[in-house]
């Protein structure tokens, strides 16, 4: 498997396309710029089977609509945020000087942890709530590799002052579900650049 990362919009959230040697491919997270992105997977030749949500703050959603309906693919999230794709109070969208976010409901509910497969790719799902309550980590174990939205960042933890945040709930989130990982796991987080769990477990100083 292979890893695109393209930041997008105004706040430069991370877009992953994860495809494999067919360019079949899932979309984490297509944030804002949503023609670009669009243009930019019809060059390459993508070939994208599904969109996979870390959560749904505005930041990390602006794109969903455009992408799903221009390939008629199905949106996957978390059952606590399924409201928040369509209300732009709770995405947030609703509190910054830009056009309101509202979209259709997700296709698919996450409800619990487990392995999903989703054509060819296999993932598991890990619940990392604090950030927003709904919020998930992909783990993907063949690649050594976890998409942990923004509960953790290269040397940072995610903001917990937005609705629905907790900050005691993202720190055990942190420690029990991410932290639990090989130290080796390379994590592509939100916002930002890659890092390791063993980076940090040592280094991040909200977390030593």
């Amino acid at each position: 498997m292979n890893l695109k990362q393209i930041p997008l919009g105004p706040l430069q959230a991370n877009c992953y396309l994860l495809f494999n040697e067919k360019k079949e491919c899932v979309i984490f997270d297509p944030g804002f710029d949503g023609e670009r992105l669009i243009e930019y997977m019809k060059q390459e030749g993508f070939k994208p089977i599904a969109v996979l949500l870390t959560h749904a703050h505005f930041d990390h959603i602006g794109a969903v609509e455009e992408v799903r309906n221009h390939w008629g693919i199905p949106v996957y999230i978390h059952e606590l945020e399924k409201d928040w794709l369509m209300d732009p109070s709770l995405n947030g969208s609703a509190r910054y000087p830009m056009e309101p976010i509202s979209g259709r409901p997700a296709d698919h509910l996450f409800t619990k942890e487990e392995k999903v497969e989703i054509g060819p790719f296999t993932l598991e799902l890990l619940e990392t709530p604090g950030h927003s309550p709904g919020s998930l980590s992909y783990y993907i174990k063949e690649m050594g590799s976890v998409f942990s939205g923004d509960a953790l960042f290269s040397g940072g933890i995610g903001r917990t002052d937005l609705p629905g945040g907790d900050h005691a709930t993202l720190i055990e989130s942190i420690h029990q579900k991410l932290f639990t990982l090989p130290d080796d796991t390379v994590v592509f987080p939100g916002h930002g650049l890659s890092t390791t769990i063993e980076t940090e477990k040592t280094s991040n100083p909200y977390l030593v």
